[in-house]
């Protein structure tokens, strides 16, 4: 199984250290792809590229994004890392739930900054969360040190297994950018007949709605009805 599809989210981290680290990590279970939204430090650096020892080719292939939208619609499962158990309405899963992600397709893991991990509205982007089993009194892990746990089980199942998805010619899934498309269709139109109310509610509406769009794991033709109707409801609008 192929590693490329893989594809590994660090969302404003700030230490060049642990980028660095992060990205030999990387090359120790021969994944290679990287990307990093919006960073702290200058991008790359010298002690980014220090610390990445030999692994300084995935630096200098990396992606690099000014915001987690665009970071992440071309992947397929977004699997988020988080500490603290999330009281939305998500799917929750283990290391061992990994074993039944079907890494044929695009997958992305996405870990936050070490100061403040994801935010609710970060999470609301991802099919999943994925909490790594510790120490329920110290649960606190170092960025990398949680990208390598990750990386190597992933690696693990890789090597250990073979996927035997069978895929119906006619069933397409959609793109994670054809159903951020369809959502933002879907909040201009609901902005445009003055939904989101009250106004402070709204950060907290847009979470839930793109809950909601992810979790139904829609076809692109399930996509493209959806923009149709969302589409026709704005004209109504009108």
């Amino acid at each position: 199984m192929k590693t490329n599809n893989i594809t590994f989210i660090l969302h404003k981290p700030q230490l060049s250290e642990n980028i660095g680290a992060c990205a030999r990590a990387l090359k120790n279970f021969n994944f290679t792809n990287l990307c990093v939204v919006n960073p702290k430090p200058i991008y790359p650096n010298d002690k980014i590229l220090a610390t990445s020892v030999g692994a300084k080719n995935i630096i200098n292939k990396s992606k690099v994004f000014n915001e987690l939208g665009p970071a992440v619609e071309r992947i397929d499962y977004l699997i988020a890392t988080s500490a603290r158990f999330r009281n939305k309405n998500i799917k929750h899963i283990s290391l061992v739930d990994l074993k039944k992600i079907n890494f044929n397709k695009k997958v992305g893991f996405l870990f936050g900054s070490e100061a403040s991990g994801l935010s609710n509205n970060e999470i609301s982007y991802a099919n999943y969360t994925l909490q790594i089993p510790t120490n329920p009194q110290f649960k606190s892990l170092n960025l990398s040190h949680s990208l390598i746990i990750i990386a190597q089980y992933v690696s693990s199942i890789l090597k250990s297994k073979s996927f035997n998805y069978k895929k119906s010619k006619k069933v397409k899934s959609a793109s994670r950018k054809e159903i951020l498309a369809m959502a933002n269709l879907c909040i201009q139109n609901l902005d445009s007949i003055n939904f989101f109310k009250p106004k402070e509610k709204k950060p907290i509406m847009l979470e839930n709605l793109r809950n909601i769009f992810y979790k139904m794991e829609l076809s692109d033709k399930e996509t493209r009805i959806l923009s149709s109707v969302f589409a026709s409801l704005g004209k109504n609008v009108d």
